[in-house]
This record gives C-alpha cells, sequence and structure tokens, in this order.
C-alpha cells in the first residue's frame, strides 16, 4: 500500500491523469458516518465467493439493523454465510438526501446474530450522479435477510428481460476486488439509458468522480466483476457477473471522461425480493 491506495488504483490515477492524496479516506468510522449507517434501512455488500468472483448483495432491515459500538467496528443485523477474514466492501446510500458513505473492512465475526466488520477504510462520496428516491416502509417480517441471488432464477449471457432491465436503467452498483486488498461497491448512475448494450456487452460512461478510482483501480488488478440493478417500484433484483475492461486512455463522450466494458457471463434474478420499495423525485444531477 502507498498511503490509502493500492497498486492498482495508483496505476489507474496515473492512467487518468489525475491524482489524490486520499486525505479524506480514514482508518476508522467519524460520529457522522457512524450515525448515518444506523439511520438506514439498507446497504450495498461488496464480498468475494469462493470461486474467486465478487458479489454484490443487498442488505436491510429496520433503522438501526447497521450499528457502530466504537468507530472501529460495524455490526450489521443480518444473516450471512460469509467466512471470518472474508473482506468485504459496505456502502450507505440514502436517496431522499443524496448522501453515501462507504466503508470496507474484514469479517471479524458471522453467526446469529449477525456481522461484525472491523473496519479498515471509510470514507465519504459526493452526491452526483444520484437520482433522488423517497423510500416507502419496510415490509413486515422481512428485514435482516441477505438478498445474495441464492434462491434466484439462473441465466447465461444477457437475456432479453435482463436486457430491457440494462436499458431503462438509471442506477447500478458494482462490486470489484483488489485481491489482497479487499472488497469494493460503488454506485453508478446517469440518465435513465446511460449503460449501452449490445448483445452480451455492455458499455458503461466513466463519469467524472472522486479521484480515488477505487474501481477502476481494482479492475487493474482483478477484471472480474458483478453489477447490481434494483427495481426500485417492485423490489426486484438483478445481478450480473461478468468481465470489465477500462478504454484507456480517456474519450470524452455525453459527459464521460473514459468508459469501460463489460462482457456479461450470466447472472440470476429475484422477483420482488428486497423488502424496499423507492418513489422517484428528482433526477441525478
Amino acid at each position: 500500500m502507498n498511503g490509502p491506495f493500492h497498486a492498482g488504483e495508483l496505476a489507474a490515477q496515473r492512467l487518468a491523469g489525475q491524482a489524490s492524496s486520499g486525505a479524506a479516506i480514514r482508518d476508522f468510522m467519524p460520529e457522522q458516518h457512524r450515525e448515518f449507517f444506523a439511520a438506514q434501512p439498507f446497504m450495498l455488500m461488496a464480498a468475494v465467493a469462493g470461486d474467486g468472483w465478487p458479489t454484490a448483495s443487498v442488505l436491510s432491515g429496520a433503522p438501526g439493523f447497521a450499528a457502530s459500538p466504537d468507530p472501529h467496528t460495524l455490526q450489521l443485523a443480518v444473516l450471512a454465510d460469509l467466512p471470518v477474514g472474508s473482506q468485504v466492501g459496505l456502502l450507505g446510500l440514502d436517496f431522499a438526501t443524496r448522501r453515501r458513505n462507504r466503508v470496507n473492512g474484514v469479517v471479524a465475526a458471522a453467526g446469529p446474530q449477525g456481522l461484525r466488520i472491523d473496519v479498515r477504510q471509510s470514507f465519504g462520496n459526493c452526491p452526483k450522479y444520484i437520482v433522488q428516491r423517497d423510500v416507502l416502509p419496510v415490509a413486515a417480517g422481512q428485514g435482516g435477510i441477505l438478498h445474495d441471488g441464492t434462491a434466484g432464477q439462473l441465466f447465461d449471457g444477457l437475456d432479453a428481460e435482463a436486457r430491457a432491465v440494462v436499458a431503462r436503467a438509471d442506477t447500478f452498483f458494482i462490486a470489484t476486488s483488489g485481491g489482497a486488498h479487499g472488497a469494493d461497491i460503488s454506485h453508478r448512475g446517469g440518465p435513465a439509458g446511460f449503460v449501452r448494450v449490445a448483445g452480451d456487452t455492455l458499455l458503461v460512461p466513466d463519469y467524472p468522480g472522486n479521484r480515488y478510482f477505487n474501481t477502476l483501480g481494482n479492475l487493474q488488478l482483478e477484471e472480474r466483476a458483478a453489477l447490481l440493478f434494483i427495481d426500485y417500484a417492485s423490489g426486484d433484483l438483478l445481478q450480473l457477473r461478468g468481465r470489465a475492461e477500462v478504454l484507456w486512455p480517456a474519450g470524452a463522450a455525453d459527459g464521460a471522461e473514459r468508459w469501460w466494458r463489460f462482457e456479461v457471463a450470466g447472472g440470476w434474478r429475484q422477483s420482488g425480493a428486497l423488502p424496499l420499495r423507492w418513489r422517484e423525485r428528482e433526477g441525478s444531477r
């Protein structure tokens, strides 16, 4: 590690011609982040499966299911089959306020009481590209479950239903792995249809961000990734597995600084799996 960035992130920064000191990346959660996580009814999580593929999951529950007993610990009241020592990335996102905060860490304990995460990195992200939505009540009795696709409908490639979901999406989440440097999950947003679909290939614009290059840096080390799409009206989930290639150097178009290509190997879908619904208020900025 060189400061808060690993070799892949530093390589991505060089290729992009942008650099960051990472001064806002801490090895603990500030009080405002701890309070923020405790107020959320859901979080996104990246982990790495036994076969080495990154996975993107939704953790949900009544506010308070995520709690922080101290600045270095995040406790999650969810059921998850993750071995102790697993590296995970977590994203808390409040669509109503466009506020989002990230945690990367290691599973210190897992069992009936949930997950305990030892925090290794904590930082916030800006509100850009987030569609403003108001959350609706959690369905009774369905909180505290890890929605990870184990009961979903599997498919190979990109079928017609999955293409339709991607083609109308204004938001998705990408889970990546930096190998020994940990897992990461991040938000991607834009106008509806911002992801271009051609057969089993997706072309994704990379808009200006925080210059950390966490996602693209991980892709320098491991091309496998997972994309998660949420239907905010129905609670349906779609996850795609595939390999990503960043198209360097930068080629500006449609507001993007560069593009990356995602070759879909397959995925899964679950109908109504997420016990939350959202009502759109305002498009992304």
